[in-house]
């Protein structure tokens, strides 16, 4: 770590919030990735298991592995210096038994994760998180819409979307702050929802199409930049095209190879002229 660069970790997002400043994140999933979104500032970056989609072409989070995790997590840790780097745990590397709940985390903290991220609030999951927290892993929890849990959810559905069940995302939020987790991330929550399960947390909440009111935001890089070739959500703001900038690129250098002008002389190596010279003597002989 270089001297003058002082990392994010999971106390300087309790100061934060206390100080009211945004805590941003985004996905990374590669080095250079990795290694940019650090270089802009960026507070936190998320080894989604959105690399299911992203980067596996899956159609869900479900079929990603602990194994898909931590090669990515290696991929990403290695471009980073100063963001605080948190890993998915994908689906049932928690939900089974505490000992692989331990161990997969502390594969991925191994592979240079700060933290790990995990899914819902069940009395198992809080056991998990407390037993996680106590081996001296740091947790993120993740409430509102999971994507782990789709198909028992049955769709990608706006949670809290009443007085009630805001109170109960709230109750759920307070049992994932007692446990020890030191953030939450709050996916597709009402604005007013989210505002009022953030005032009444100490510690940050991470929106992701949950409004303006939570502590951060955090969004899919690949959603950000046009890459992703798949719907994007309404929670998404779009900063470039990639996706166009790509495919002109890619078109531009299959048609100058198939029309010969590349590789042009600029782009080729060269023998001197005394060895050209004994080479084009062998062909003449």
């Amino acid at each position: 770590m270089e001297n003058n660069i002082k990392p994010v970790t999971s106390a300087t997002f309790q100061k934060m919030k206390k100080n009211n400043e945004k805590i941003t994140m985004l996905t990374a999933y590669d080095f250079s990735t990795a290694k940019y979104i650090d270089e802009s500032g960026v507070d936190s970056i998320l080894i989604g298991d959105s690399l299911g989609m992203t980067i596996l072409g899956y159609d869900t989070t479900i079929n990603v592995t602990v194994d898909d995790m931590l090669t990515f997590t290696k991929a990403v840790s290695n471009g980073v210096k100063r963001a605080l780097v948190v890993a998915d745990m994908p689906f049932l590397s928690y939900q089974v038994s505490m000992e692989q709940t331990v161990l997969n985390a502390g594969r991925l903290i191994q592979s240079g994760a700060k933290a790990v991220k995990l899914e819902g609030a069940s009395d198992f999951i809080l056991m998990q998180v407390k037993r996680l927290v106590e081996s001296g892993i740091n947790v993120v929890g993740h409430l509102g819409f999971t994507p782990q849990y789709i198909n028992t959810i049955g769709g990608y559905y706006i949670q809290g979307k009443s007085y009630e069940n805001t109170l109960k995302l709230l109750e759920a939020a307070k049992k994932l702050e007692d446990s020890g987790v030191f953030s939450i991330v709050l996916e597709m929550v009402p604005e007013e929802s989210a505002k009022y399960i953030t005032e009444n947390l100490s510690i940050p909440t991470i929106g992701i199409g949950a409004g303006k009111y939570c502590d951060g935001q955090v969004l899919v890089i690949d959603d950000i930049l046009g890459k992703y070739p798949g719907n994007i959500p309404k929670f998404v703001k779009r900063y470039a095209n990639v996706r166009e900038i790509m495919q002109k690129a890619i078109s531009e250098y299959n048609s100058d190879v198939k029309n010969g002008l590349f590789p042009d002389n600029e782009h080729s190596f060269n023998l001197t002229e005394k060895e050209k010279n004994k080479l084009e003597y062998c062909y003449n002989k």
